[in-house]
């Protein structure tokens, strides 16, 4: 399999997975998709679980970034800029 095709898989799959956890609220879904995929395709499973770790890093990350900036511009005067 091409490793284009791989990422494609992978990426697309990651993608639908991390939807639907938050359509089922169970946030330890992508275990079970990777469980079926190592039974089949040990490659697909770790590009996915790959994929997967990189979607839920970034929604951590961007969780952070937008609480802190709420944060700041909480404490920001009216119509000001934060203060240094």
């Amino acid at each position: 399999m091409a490793a284009g095709t791989l990422e494609q898989l992978a990426g697309k799959l990651a993608d639908d997975t991390l939807t639907a956890m938050d359509e089922v609220g169970d946030d330890r879904l992508y275990l079970e998709v990777g469980g079926v995929l190592a039974a089949s395709s040990q490659s697909l499973e770790e590009a996915f679980l790959m994929e997967i770790r990189i979607r839920l890093a970034e929604r951590n990350a961007r969780r952070f970034l937008d609480q802190r900036l709420a944060q700041v511009r909480a404490q920001a005067p009216a119509g000001g800029q934060p203060a240094a």
